[in-house]
């Protein structure tokens, strides 16, 4: 069973989110920061408002499970859609970026549901959970051609055996060596 989405897929996903009367913007932030970052569901709904910096347009990637934690530049649809979702939630006062109606921090299981929702309105014929958007970042990354230390570096992998699962299905990489 595949793991990760296509870049289309996850194109569709972002769409379906997007449309969310309630809380499209709150879930299309999660989704486009767990994808753009590799960031794992805990970690994304664990991100603080100190974690965001909009003056530099920067995002310190909290990591867990003893992954390497990093700073990545934030792309300015990410920037915009941050400060749209500052503007927009419920409860100005907590340091929890991405908050229920309530105003308490998302939780992973509201999450998961977000995704899987989202999967099925996207009419994806896969069953969608946010760990797919962490493997997704991976193998959009690979694909591009990036270099797999890179890719390591870049979701907090310590160890190159979780990384190297992301070249494999790469066949760019072999293109050249007879040249």
């Amino acid at each position: 069973m595949r793991d990760y989405l296509f870049s289309s897929e996850i194109k569709l996903l972002m769409e379906a989110i997007k449309k969310s009367p309630r809380h499209g913007i709150r879930n299309s932030l999660m989704a486009l920061l767990s994808y753009r970052h590799g960031l794992r569901i805990s970690e994304v709904v664990d991100l603080r408002l100190s974690d965001i910096d909009l003056h530099s347009g920067r995002i310190n990637c909290r990591r867990l499970k003893g992954s390497t934690q990093n700073i990545h530049p934030l792309e300015g649809d990410e920037l915009r859609l941050i400060k749209r979702w500052l503007r927009a939630r419920s409860n100005q006062s907590s340091e929890f970026l991405l908050i229920s109606e309530r105003g308490t921090p998302i939780t992973r299981q509201a999450a998961w549901r977000i995704f899987k929702e989202a999967g099925k309105k996207a009419r994806l014929d896969i069953d969608v959970h946010p760990h797919m958007l962490k493997h997704s970042c991976g193998y959009y990354l690979a694909d591009k051609g990036c270099d797999t230390r890179l890719i390591q570096e870049y979701l907090g992998h310590k160890n190159i055996q979780n990384t190297v699962r992301y070249t494999q299905t790469n066949a760019k990489r072999f293109e050249g060596l007879w040249r």
